[in-house]
């Protein structure tokens, strides 16, 4: 008994909801700005993520730099100067060795992380030419 009730009860509520809300859409606006709105999220990130990758490329490039130039000065110019150098100069110099190999290896991934973002950022934008990133107030 208690069975057929609650059916009964859930089929009325069922029945006046389906009586009183038909189908309704958004307006075509509306659908638009959320699309855009999705969009600027997706361009957003893009180019955040880029703009960062390309400052660590910059940053690390400048170390790479320096770890060279001070690489440099431990060699010495002497036609036989590896015959005699320090120990303490060698071993620095497996350090700068170390230091440069690891940053040019970052470089390589960076500058193919870069590419990689810079072809999604062109895909996105020939997929969606209507999209206009929002002006900044300056």
């Amino acid at each position: 008994m208690f069975q057929l009730f609650l059916r009964a009860r859930a089929h009325n509520l069922l029945n006046s909801r389906r009586e009183d809300k038909g189908f309704k859409a958004r307006s075509a606006e509306r659908d638009a700005e959320t699309d855009r709105v999705r969009i600027e999220a997706i361009m957003t990130a893009l180019d955040t993520a880029l703009q960062e990758a390309e400052r660590e490329q910059a940053g690390l490039n400048r170390r790479v730099d320096d770890a060279l130039a001070r690489a440099s000065v431990t060699i010495g110019n002497g036609t036989d100067e590896y015959l005699d150098r320090e120990p303490l100069d060698n071993h620095h110099q497996d350090l700068f060795a170390a230091d440069i190999s690891n940053g040019q290896r970052r470089l390589k991934e960076l500058s193919s992380t870069i590419a990689h973002l810079k072809f999604v950022k062109a895909a996105m934008l020939t997929r969606f030419p209507d999209f206009k990133p929002p002006q900044l107030n300056s």
